[in-house]
C-alpha cells in the first residue's frame, strides 16, 4: 500500500509524483529546468533529449521515484529518489540524486516537507537511510539538509569525511 501524501498546512502538499499523471510529468521537467539553469545545477538548460525523455526513463529505471510538493495547483518542490542497497547494513537505502525548491516558494518549509515525507515513505519500503550530495558552497542546502537529520558521512573521525567524486563513461 503506497504512502498516502499528507498536507503539511492548508498551502502545501507532499506526495510521490505519478509518471503517467500529466500534471505530474510536466512539473518533474519544470522544476528540473529550474534547477538546471540555477548555478547550483550547472546553469545550463536541460536537453531536449532530456526535456522529451526524462520521465520515461525514470518510470521504466527500477527504484527510482520522485516526490513532488504543491502549493495550491503550483509544484514548488521536488526530490528524485533511486533505491540502493547498504552493505554494512543488508538493508535498502534510498538516494536523493535531486532536491528542488521552485526560487518562488524558498523560506516556506517546502525542503523540510519533502525531507519528512520521505523519511516515512523510505521507513515504509524497509530503508536504513537516506543518502545524499551538496556542494560544499551551497550553504542554503546544507543547513536545510542539517535541519532535517543529515549530517556528513564519517565511519571514523581519523579518517576523515567521505567525499562523492565522479567519472564520466
Amino acid at each position: 500500500m503506497a504512502l498516502a501524501g499528507f498536507d503539511v498546512d492548508i498551502h502545501l502538499k507532499v506526495d510521490l509524483a505519478n509518471y503517467d499523471e500529466p500534471e505530474d510529468a510536466k512539473s518533474v521537467v519544470a522544476l528540473m529546468e529550474e534547477y538546471a539553469l540555477h548555478p547550483f545545477g550547472g546553469g545550463e538548460p536541460l536537453s531536449e533529449l532530456c526535456r522529451s525523455s526524462l520521465v520515461p526513463a525514470l518510470k521504466e529505471f527500477p527504484g527510482a521515484f520522485s516526490i513532488l510538493a504543491y502549493r495550491g495547483e503550483a509544484a514548488v518542490g521536488l526530490v528524485n529518489c533511486f533505491t540502493g542497497f547498504s552493505t554494512f547494513l543488508c538493508k535498502p537505502l534510498i538516494n536523493i540524486h535531486d532536491v528542488v525548491v521552485s526560487e518562488s516558494a524558498r523560506g516556506l518549509g517546502v525542503c523540510t516537507a519533502m525531507m519528512d515525507f520521505l523519511a516515512k515513505e523510505a521507513k515504509r519500503r524497509g530503508c536504513c537511510k537516506l543518502t545524499l550530495e551538496v556542494l560544499q558552497r551551497n550553504y542554503t542546502a546544507r543547513a536545510a539538509y542539517l535541519k532535517t537529520g543529515f549530517k556528513p558521512y564519517t565511519l571514523d573521525e581519523e579518517m576523515g569525511q567521505a567525499e562523492f567524486w565522479q567519472r564520466y563513461l
